[in-house]
């Protein structure tokens, strides 16, 4: 895979906490480099920001691997047929289906919803001085939230997450990986079939009646997409939330600016999107055929992951990228990705973040890490960037 004159670079367990560094490291280099990930599989990463986004945009950069289908009745087949997955024309098949639901005026309704499930974890939150803002607040909003839209029981939220976890750890153990799997793909066809009985006003219940009524999802897909709404449908939106105010907490000054023009909350959270990047690197993709991006052959077959955060601190895209600045104008960032892919549930995640940001801070007037931030635990996930804890005090 290596071309003759690129040294590859073994990341190592430092990689989870400050995936930024090793990117500027291997951008400074070459914007487009061979690396073996934690757990030893080796794949070309994109860290320049031109780079990145032509790759999200190039078709010829395939979801499928070439020579790889999963066993029909696998766990792989399961969970893995959905739309992040997918190339056209299955791809907009299956984004079709669920595109309505999340357009931005649809999920303006769930404001008023939002806002009373915010208010409800921060009324919890104030008969405590200290708390893990995380398991208290940056977790149980977002969960709650798509699991009402889904039509999914709040209360196996917990088991939720730690499938979840599971899923996009680089660490898990392979036969806790296999079990949490298929934990989870049977909660999904179990949950199915008693939704096919009776029906609710939810997502998953119209999509059942896609299923059955027009035959455009399959079974296995059926389960895939119910899979990946309910992991892509919280997972950005918790470690956004929970990083970003980790690196308010951090920019005593821009938290103050914040306190001080609350209407900066929407450009605030762009920021925040760019400078936190609460997804680390896409999904793999595949070059079905050679491909040269920034100057490097990339040989049909290759895996391929595009380094979002990586790209989101290019300084040749955003000029002192390391600086956070709520003032910035961080249009254009990659944090949801780019192309056909670009994520669906971003509208709802901006408004998760706008509405539980502004809470929070109008809530307490003093919040301060309880731990040395030097202290704080990374998950050990090179696609998701996000604390496995975030212990604060609280004032009022």
């Amino acid at each position: 895979m290596t071309a003759p004159d690129l040294a590859t670079e073994r990341l190592g367990a430092d990689y989870f906490a400050d995936p930024y560094s090793v990117h500027a490291r291997l951008r400074a280099r070459r914007p487009v480099t061979p690396v073996v990930l934690p757990g030893g599989m080796g794949t070309w990463l994109i860290t320049g920001y031109a780079e990145a986004r032509a790759a999200l945009a190039d078709p010829r950069l395939s979801k499928h691997m070439p020579g790889w289908h999963p066993e029909p009745d696998s766990i792989f087949a399961a969970l893995d047929l959905h739309m992040l997955n997918s190339d056209p024309p299955d791809h907009e098949r299956l984004r079709k289906l669920v595109n309505k639901a999340f357009t931005a005026r649809r999920v303006q309704r769930l404001r008023p919803r939002i806002t009373a499930i915010t208010a409800g974890l921060l009324e919890d939150m104030s008969t405590r001085t200290e708390a893990d803002l995380l398991a208290s607040f940056a977790f149980p909003l977002p969960i709650t939230v798509i699991c009402e839209l889904l039509g999914i029981p709040a209360g196996d939220r917990d088991d939720f997450r730690t499938w979840s976890a599971t899923i996009v750890s680089n660490a898990a153990a392979p036969e806790v990986f296999q079990a949490h799997a298929t934990a989870m793909a049977r909660y999904f066809v179990a949950l199915l079939a008693a939704k096919r009985r009776e029906p609710g006003d939810d997502l998953l219940s119209a999509l059942i009646a896609a299923r059955d009524e027009e035959d455009s999802l399959s079974e296995n897909e059926l389960v895939s997409m119910a899979f990946l709404l309910l992991v892509a449908g919280h997972e950005t939106t918790v470690n956004l939330i929970a990083s970003g105010v980790l690196a308010l907490l951090l920019n005593p000054a821009e938290l103050a600016r914040l306190r001080a023009e609350p209407a900066l909350i929407g450009g605030a959270v762009e920021e925040l999107l760019r400078y936190v990047n609460p997804v680390n690197h896409t999904t793999f993709r595949c070059a079905a055929e050679p491909v040269e991006i920034g100057g490097v052959r990339i040989s049909r077959g290759d895996p391929v992951l595009v380094a979002l955060s990586g790209a989101n601190r290019d300084p040749a895209r955003f000029g002192d990228p390391d600086r956070l600045d709520l003032g910035r104008d961080s249009a254009g960032h990659l944090a949801f990705g780019h192309g056909i892919h670009y994520c669906l549930g971003a509208p709802l995640a901006r408004l998760e973040a706008e509405i539980a940001v502004s809470a929070l801070l109008a809530r307490f007037g003093s919040i301060s890490l309880a731990v040395p931030a030097e202290s704080l635990r990374w998950r050990p996930s090179t696609l998701i960037h996000g604390l496995e804890s975030l212990p604060v005090r609280l004032a009022p």
